[in-house]
């Protein structure tokens, strides 16, 4: 079958759709959950569509999955409130509860959450694109990240649970939380990237506004009830709605007390300027990044082709993690153009329920437009696409395109494609791409390709200090979950990794006192009776 073939074919009947991978029938939530009760609705919806056409008499059309509700201020606002009760100024029953009755609550939550498994992973699958396998991967390393989370903060209060003595004081350092948490996650990675921050900000004591990423929104429905169930009323609230039109009086509310967004920077730096108090407002972000990949003339050509294939066009090329501009060396570029060129070819595409597919729809509607302009302007500045078929599409599909040689006169240069565009960058001077770097409002990661240690060495000194991470020989990526995830200039505030998280969504407080015979006779009756779930030696197993 030719590459035309393919591609004209590339969407199904309904009737070939393996009845395994099918969505039972549409999905059509009408209810969310508010202080404690799952609140039903009756007014505006939103249609969700998938990005997986159908082949219908009229043409292709994309599949209707669901819809989910379209609420307003006044719905917002009453949730806020249902927030603002349930930590009560730092004295509600979720802040003030033990560590260990936290975990149990989050360990109870994540029970009945692997029981929706398979429904979270179908609509991971038909709501965003992506492939069975990595829907399957997103939701067990989802799991894994709440189990790690555990860990981490049973290891952290059993280093808490002993008193200093300095200086004559007597001294008991935990975290406690900070607040209320707006808690906002990515369309990529609806599950995982949202539970990166809600997880841990629920498990320090905060309590939550939770609202879904527009593709990706009914991924959370099987979930609302556990909760319900599994969390005091008012502690995690669900908040839908157009963002322009519910966020804003939240954030001028001043009650939001932390930001959580895995977003753009201008969506972040206008939320913040909302707040009437910004210096109260913790913000914890994770931005935009358009990674670079550097391949000198002393690198391994077939490895770097490889990882910069995963790098730039897992999952399409939809992930801030993502390599999204290429420099090779003048000299070796030829040579890696080739091969890039081979191992893209050799890809599959397909619909996500496929064996072994790699590039499937794009859930954004007006992307395949967007990554096509893209790639019109490159050439009409001089690039070419490099690679049979690049930049072909098929409604929500477009195939890979390799656009050689890019120069800073193309949007391709600049923007954050975030889609299945590759642009490659030949240099002579590696000042080129170190300058580029330099000169960038991202800073998240880089990947650099040699195998001359002097050579990594004289470029690792200076890069760190531009970006968060410097991937040697490898992708850029966000793993492992111990790992620092962070960013320099507009990608990144705060840092994230499973402690790191705990840290950023607390803040360290102590109780002290002089060391008198009298005071250690307090401390002693108050730690005897556990009597105050903060000042405590419990250790926790």
């Amino acid at each position: 079958m030719t590459f035309e073939d393919q591609l004209s074919h590339l969407f199904p009947d309904a009737a070939a759709i393996p009845a395994e991978y099918n969505l039972p029938g549409e999905i059509h939530q009408r209810s969310y959950l508010s202080d404690g009760v799952m609140k039903n609705w009756h007014g505006d919806v939103h249609t969700v569509v998938s990005p997986i056409c159908i082949k219908t008499p009229s043409g292709l059309e994309r599949r209707v999955i669901g819809s989910y509700p379209l609420c307003g201020q006044e719905e917002a606002k009453a949730s806020l409130d249902a927030a603002v009760r349930a930590y009560a100024d730092g004295r509600g029953e979720w802040p003030t509860m033990s560590v260990a009755e936290r975990i149990a609550c989050v360990e109870k939550f994540t029970g009945k959450m692997i029981a929706k498994k398979q429904e979270v992973v179908q609509l991971i699958m038909w709501e965003i694109g992506k492939s069975y396998g990595d829907s399957v991967k997103e939701f067990d390393r989802t799991v894994e990240y709440i189990h790690a989370t555990i860990d981490a903060l049973k290891n952290l209060d059993r280093k808490s649970s002993s008193f200093a003595i300095e200086q004559g004081i007597i001294g008991q350092i935990r975290r406690s939380p900070l607040g209320v948490v707006l808690c906002m996650g990515p369309f990529n990675y609806p599950l995982n990237e949202t539970f990166t921050t809600l997880i841990p900000a629920l498990i320090m004591g905060n309590t939550l506004l939770f609202k879904p990423p527009k593709h990706g929104t009914l991924v959370h429905f099987p979930l609302l009830e556990a909760f319900r169930d599994c969390f005091p009323a008012g502690v995690v609230n669900t908040i839908y709605g157009r963002g322009n039109v519910i966020i804003q009086p939240l954030m001028e509310s001043g009650k939001i007390n932390v930001l959580t967004l895995i977003g753009s920077s201008k969506v972040a730096d206008q939320l913040k300027k909302m707040h009437p108090k910004v210096n109260r407002l913790r913000a914890i972000l994770g931005l935009d990044a358009k990674n670079a990949a550097i391949i000198t003339e002393k690198a391994d050509i077939d490895l770097a082709v490889k990882e910069c294939v995963l790098g730039s066009l897992s999952f399409n090329g939809q992930r801030c993690t993502a390599i999204k501009i290429i420099y090779v060396h003048r000299s070796v570029a030829d040579t890696f153009l080739e091969k890039l060129t081979d191992a893209v070819g050799k890809l599959k595409f397909g619909m996500p329920w496929e064996k072994d597919v790699f590039l499937t729809p794009l859930p954004e509607p007006q992307k395949p437009g967007y990554l096509q302009s893209c790639v019109a302007d490159a050439v009409a500045h001089g690039a070419k696409v490099i690679n049979p078929n690049g930049g072909a599409a098929n409604a929500s599909f477009v195939y890979p395109a390799i656009v050689y040689p890019v120069n800073e006169k193309m949007k391709l240069y600049r923007e954050e494609q975030f889609g299945p565009v590759i642009p490659v960058v030949p240099f002579d001077d590696i000042e080129t791409p170190v300058r580029y770097l330099i000169e960038a409002d991202h800073g998240q990661q880089v990947a650099v390709f040699s195998n001359d240690a002097a050579e990594l060495a004289t470029l690792i000194d200076p890069l760190v200090n531009q970006v968060s991470r410097v991937n040697i020989n490898c992708q850029c990526q966000r793993g492992p979950d111990i790992f620092p995830f962070t960013g320099r200039k507009d990608s990144a505030e705060a840092t994230l990794s499973v402690f790191d998280a705990l840290r950023a969504f607390s803040i360290r407080s102590l109780v002290a006192t002089k060391q008198t015979e009298e005071n250690k006779a307090l401390i002693n009756e108050i730690v005897s009776a556990q009597s105050s779930n903060f000042l405590s030696t419990k250790y926790i197993f």
